[in-house]
């Protein structure tokens, strides 16, 4: 198998013959990483994003429950399936530790094929639950995300703007004369449009952490985030232009072509910050582009 398609295990135990028989069980499948106390453990799981946590109950300092509670307590991370880790027999500490979140359990002294089993088996729903995730991000006809899918985007991005005091810019954008179209040419014919402009702000987006996602009907949303004004400004025109450029095939052998109009917004978030702000000053930005004459970019004040 590929390393870097593995699913991945973070194993949390202050035993080290423990970590080592896990590993030796389970590195065979997964990637696996381990960490030796609670403290450890949660900066393991906010750095790796394991798929599967196994996580025992008994440890000095910061034991399994108070792990277990900060992990469901953490956006990043409260979606990992925990497995805990109990003495045999232990119902006490399955209970508790299924009560206040856990997945399964896995009993010691291990049991090779029991812990594959269980292993596989939360590695199995969680893989099933991020497809369905995925697919519901998605705009089905232009394949890029949808609104749910930026609005996760954003909440990621303009957390990590203000943990590390960086620029974010965003860029709305419309398709001119939209309705005109589709009632000349044919809802068909607008989805082709929508399609065409869909790929024309992917192709002129440079950087693997620029965003773009269906925003709902003929508008779209770009996000930059660690970017300027100038940079923002930059790559606002280069969609335009690309979008202009479109040549768009009808069925009955005419090309057409169509524009957009946009609006950008910079700021640097902010623990007060707005966001519904930072979108609604790009969005009053877009109206002032349609108002002056459409097929042009202004910006935010």
């Amino acid at each position: 198998m590929d390393e870097s398609k593995k699913n991945s295990v973070l194993i949390v135990d202050d035993e080290s013959s423990n970590i080592m028989a896990l590993t030796h069980i389970l590195s065979p499948v997964y990637t696996v990483f381990a960490a030796k106390n609670g403290y450890k453990a949660l900066e393991a799981a906010e750095k790796y994003l394991p798929d599967v946590i196994l996580l025992d109950i008994l440890m000095p300092e910061m034991d399994g429950y108070a792990v277990l509670g900060a992990l469901k307590n953490t956006d990043r991370i409260r979606d990992i399936p925990v497995i805990i880790i109990t003495g045999l027999g232990n119902a006490d500490d399955e209970e508790k530790g299924l009560s206040l979140g856990a997945s399964d359990y896995i009993s010691k002294p291990f049991n090779p094929a029991i812990v594959k089993l269980r292993v596989g088996n939360q590695i199995k729903m969680f893989n099933q639950l991020r497809i369905i995730e995925q697919v519901s991000m998605i705009d089905q006809l232009t394949s890029i995300p949808n609104r749910r899918g930026f609005d996760n985007r954003m909440d990621m991005e303009w957390v990590r703007a203000i943990r590390e005091s960086t620029l974010m810019s965003i860029l709305i954008l419309d398709v001119d004369k939209f309705k005109v179209y589709n009632d000349t040419y044919g809802h068909q014919q607008g989805d082709a449009v929508l399609q065409a402009v869909a790929a024309a702000i992917a192709r002129s987006l440079g950087r693997p952490g620029d965003f773009a996602a269906r925003w709902g009907g003929e508008e779209f949303v770009v996000l930059l985030p660690n970017t300027d004004l100038s940079g923002a400004l930059h790559i606002a025109e280069k969609i335009r232009v690309s979008v202009g450029n479109l040549i768009i095939p009808c069925p009955n052998g005419k090309n057409t072509g169509v524009t957009v109009s946009m609006g950008v917004k910079t700021q640097a978030p902010r623990q007060n910050s707005s966001r519904d702000s930072f979108i609604f000053e790009a969005d009053k930005a877009l109206y002032k582009a349609k108002e002056t004459g459409r097929n042009r970019v202004c910006h935010a004040d």
